[in-house]
């Protein structure tokens, strides 16, 4: 197989962990046999500091003719003072509406070895593997109007969707349920919002084409309160932007570290742009210590999701998991008589763990 990957690093410790996944699949690529061409170009605030743009032309069109992009990490508090117009995430959100990246898949995935890490109690976390898919280019973040009027007495944010851009969502979030085990959650505000109540409706037209999935509706607030009381009761939630963006960050720190959490990004068709859950750091960045594990994983779901690789998607999971299991852990991560390394370290372990994977399985593959 052969594919071509747009690599956008970004701002902060978006260039490591960018550079451990490239790594990451070169070694996948060597060792499957595929070929993986890459391009590095610029967003965020980089971006803004070279081209005066969070999304220059150059990085929007590369990314239309690519096959998939990953996407380090955007921001910093170099720019907090900057219009809107030239903020960081201002590139973030216009490349996902460039590419009509309307689907957020986010898994939250505990790994034993850091459950203990957890705001919650061990035994609320333990077993807790959901998936939220969150509409990504409707709602309150891209409606309009959205301005201040009466000179500036008075504010107006517009939240709205059409038929179609709810429909396309819910059906990916059935599909999602179909591959897992088969439980959709519908989160919405139906009780206040117009929006919410025609959301609510589709759902319900939907579900006779889903006849194995069972589904439930949910308001936003309770949905708030139970994944922090009782989180291993979720298997997929679907729901509208801002809904997702608050309880998506609500979720991605009860498994112990925000820095384990991958995404994706994905339209109708098997494009999608990658990318780990957590921020840019600025604090850390250059230091070599950043965590390159949540940046891999974004790698293992795009091998599954737009290459449909999955065979590779899941020995680079094996092998993140794996590692955990035997101690290794960045500064972030809070291990058991573990044994702290810096990134490159980490990821050498990744590589060494699937270079020793792929060859026990040949061994193997030549004795069945």
């Amino acid at each position: 197989m052969k594919k071509h990957i747009v690599l956008l690093p970004g701002d902060g410790i978006g260039t490591e962990v960018i550079q451990s996944a490239n790594e990451v699949l070169d070694v996948i690529a060597d060792v499957f046999n595929h070929t993986f061409t890459y391009e590095t170009h610029a967003i965020g605030g980089c971006a803004v500091d070279k081209y005066n743009n969070p999304l220059p032309q150059e990085t929007e069109a590369a990314c239309h003719k690519a096959d998939a992009v990953l996407l380090g990490a955007v921001g910093g508090p170099k720019w907090d003072q900057h219009p809107s117009h030239l903020r960081p995430e201002r590139g973030l959100l216009g490349i996902r509406k460039s590419l009509d990246l309307f689907a957020n898949l986010r898994p939250v995935k505990g790994f034993s070895k850091l459950l203990h890490a957890s705001p919650l109690k061990e035994e609320l976390v333990t077993g807790s593997d959901l998936l939220i898919v969150r509409e990504l280019t409707g709602g309150l973040y891209f409606g309009q109007p959205s301005e201040r009027q009466n000179n500036g007495e008075s504010v107006v944010d517009t939240l709205a969707y059409t038929r179609k851009e709810i429909e396309r969502i819910v059906d990916k979030a059935f599909q999602a349920a179909q591959l897992r085990r088969k439980h959709l959650t519908s989160v919405d505000k139906a009780n206040v919002l117009e929006s919410s109540k025609l959301w609510r409706e589709i759902v319900e037209e939907k579900k006779a084409q889903y006849p194995d999935v069972t589904v439930e509706h949910m308001l936003v607030d309770a949905t708030a309160m139970k994944l922090i009381t009782k989180p291993t009761y979720f298997d997929v939630i679907v729901t509208e932007n801002m809904f997702g963006d608050i309880l998506s960050d609500e979720a991605s720190v009860l498994t112990g570290s925000l820095g384990m959490l991958p995404s994706a990004s994905l339209r109708e068709d098997s494009f999608g742009l990658y990318e780990p859950v957590h921020g840019s750091a600025p604090d850390i960045a250059g230091k070599g210590i950043a965590n390159p594990l949540a940046m891999i994983l974004s790698a293992a779901l795009m091998l599954r999701f737009s290459f449909n690789l999955k065979n590779e998607a899941a020995i680079i999971e094996s092998a993140v998991e794996e590692i955990l299991n035997e101690g290794y852990h960045t500064a972030d991560l809070q291990v058991k008589n573990g044994q702290r390394v810096n990134t490159a370290e980490m990821t050498h372990r990744i590589v060494e763990y699937i270079k020793s994977e792929s060859t026990t399985s040949s061994i193997l593959s030549c004795y069945t």
